[in-house]
């Protein structure tokens, strides 16, 4: 959907038999962000090799493929087609069904590969770097979403504030790893919508960061990680547990790259275990884009593969309300 291109061999359990991620950070650092047309092309070139990678750490042959699921949406145009394309082509070859399945709900999934004892119901909070949202999850396949960003998700503040600070691409784990020698008390930012709904906003953290640069140019760049960090954790945090408590849910799940933070982290794991609620905090390798999230989204939302003929296509995932899926 973005810059990873990753191939996964999931089954019934849902089990990783393989996961490959090849990331194209080096490529697209030089220009500070994601550039699409460099992303579709870096995609085609590896889609190849890194399926015939994941069959080979599998221990398995094509023919033992049942169904092909591949990211629908959201995301990169150019970079969603080429996944598309290439698990179109090969269930077309093979014979057998592809399914369409939604980034979002790869996420959710995320989680129950890290605790296959996870049920629903339970709450999500999805941070990325594109999407920030409080999602309700019911059931396999019924969804709600309780808030989201009216602006810049968190995952594009952490890189926006980075670029301007001159610390490179992708911001978020340069400024987690200096927020580690920073002091988060020594800056203090505002923490924009925290007292009003579930519903998020990180412009303007972003902009209150320049002010404070411009203003204290003396700052050091580890205690202004650490101050940026801390309110975008706090709102966060908050804003999950207000919804925890809003929905009498006793179990809350973060994913999406940004749950890779290890502030984030920690203050999630602190609050549940103070509240006695139970936390599911993934990975950190399940947490930024797999193929091995989307294989178990696909298998959640498909009982036997017998059920579907040849060509079949079920857009997993596409019940999110609101959500476009390309």
């Amino acid at each position: 959907s973005c810059d990873e291109t990753a191939v996964a061999v999931v089954e019934t359990g849902p089990v990783v038999r393989s996961s490959v991620v090849a990331t194209q950070i080096e490529m697209h650092a030089p220009f500070g962000g994601v550039v699409p047309e460099i992303a579709s092309r870096a995609h085609v070139e590896m889609v190849k090799p890194i399926f015939r990678q994941a069959l080979v750490e599998a221990n398995i042959d094509l023919a033992a493929i049942d169904v092909f699921a591949a990211t629908h949406g959201p995301g990169l145009s150019g970079a969603l087609i080429v996944g598309v394309a290439a698990a179109k082509a090969l269930a077309l070859a093979t014979a057998k069904p592809y399914i369409g399945v939604n980034h979002h709900e790869g996420h959710l999934f995320a989680a129950m590969l890290e605790d296959p004892s996870l049920e629903p119901p339970f709450l999500t909070l999805i941070v990325s770097g594109g999407h920030t949202m409080i999602v309700g999850v019911d059931a396999i396949g019924s969804y709600r979403i309780l808030g989201r960003t009216v602006d810049d998700a968190a995952g594009e503040a952490f890189d926006k504030v980075a670029r301007y600070c001159g610390l490179g691409y992708p911001g978020g784990p340069i400024i987690d790893r200096l927020a580690m020698s920073g002091d988060p008390t020594a800056v203090r930012l505002p923490r924009p919508m925290l007292d009003d709904g579930l519903d998020f906003s990180f412009s303007g953290l972003k902009t209150a960061v320049v002010r404070y640069i411009n203003e204290h140019p003396e700052v050091r760049i580890e205690d202004l990680a650490a101050g940026f960090q801390a309110a975008v954790t706090d709102v966060l945090v908050t804003k999950l547990f207000r919804a925890a408590h809003l929905e009498a849910c006793t179990t809350i799940v973060i994913g999406g790259g940004v749950a890779a933070n290890s502030a984030l982290r920690t203050a999630v794991r602190t609050e549940a275990l103070e509240r006695g609620l139970h936390a599911v905090i993934p990975s950190r390798t399940l947490c930024t884009d797999n193929a091995a999230m989307i294989g178990a989204a696909a298998l959640g939302r498909l009982a036997d593969p017998g059920e579907l003929p040849v060509g079949a296509r079920r857009l997993a995932g596409g019940v999110l309300p609101n959500l476009r899926l390309g």
